[in-house]
């Protein structure tokens, strides 16, 4: 009997612990079923969360996408307008180069290298214009100088060539020493005339006060009034200047 309620008391202990046994390992399987069923729900919620993240990568693609052919478009655009402003602006510069030409509208400011290049070209320019008028007007006071002295030795030839005149008009010809004179006072003429020197015309001609000198008047019906009648000394030219008057007689 003892050993008999000791089985039974072995049995009911092995039972209830059999029992114990079974209660948890249903409470591992509720938590391993609690624990799968989070992980799916993790699972889930990553699935979820990457969908999403893919959704708006897609998006934010399209939307850069969208920005990119505007920015392209407006790019595209700016460029043209950028083209036409250049156009623009190179017809304003030629109308601005062509104002300034014309003389007229606002002036360009000028680089100060050009202005100082202009401004030596300018102030060159005027000295060779002054150097050329100062050898100009060297050269003609020269000439002047020269045919001043030119006349003052004509002049003082001049009495020379008038007592050869006078010596020769009574002489005879045929006399050799005449002959000789007449050779001299043709060489004095030449020379003369090669320089440059002519005589007044006076005798039948018109009394002009700018080449004549009136001595003597007479009245003489056969000839016009202010006629030359007689030509009492010869006069010269050089080089259209009087250098002496012809002396004469005029009819009134």
């Amino acid at each position: 009997m003892a050993d008999m309620k000791k089985r039974a008391e072995d049995l009911g202990t092995t039972g209830s612990e059999a029992c114990e046994e079974k209660a948890m390992k249903k409470e591992d399987m509720k938590e391993e079923n609690r624990k799968k069923d989070e992980h799916t729900e993790e699972t889930s919620c990553a699935s979820e969360k990457t969908e999403n993240t893919e959704a708006a990568a897609d998006t934010a693609d399209v939307e850069g996408q969208k920005d990119t052919e505007s920015v392209q478009n407006k790019t595209g655009k700016s460029g043209s307008e950028g083209k036409k402003d250049a156009a623009e602006e190179s017809a304003a510069e030629e109308n601005k180069e062509d104002v300034k030409a014309s003389g007229s509208g606002k002036k360009v400011k000028k680089d100060k290298k050009d202005e100082k290049i202009e401004e030596l070209t300018d102030r060159l320019q005027r000295q060779m214009a002054e150097f050329d008028n100062f050898r100009k007007r060297t050269d003609r006071e020269k000439s002047e100088m020269f045919d001043m002295g030119a006349r003052d030795v004509i002049e003082k030839i001049l009495p020379v060539v008038d007592n050869f005149e006078r010596g020769l008009a009574g002489a005879d010809e045929a006399d050799p020493f005449v002959q000789g004179m007449n050779k001299i006072y043709k060489q004095m003429t030449k020379i003369l005339t090669d320089m440059g020197v002519e005589t007044i015309e006076a005798e039948g001609a018109e009394f002009d006060p700018n080449l004549h000198n009136a001595v003597m008047h007479e009245d003489n019906p056969d000839v016009g009034e202010n006629i030359i009648t007689q030509e009492l000394q010869k006069g010269y030219k050089y080089k259209d200047v009087v250098v002496r008057h012809s002396m004469v007689k005029v009819a009134n």
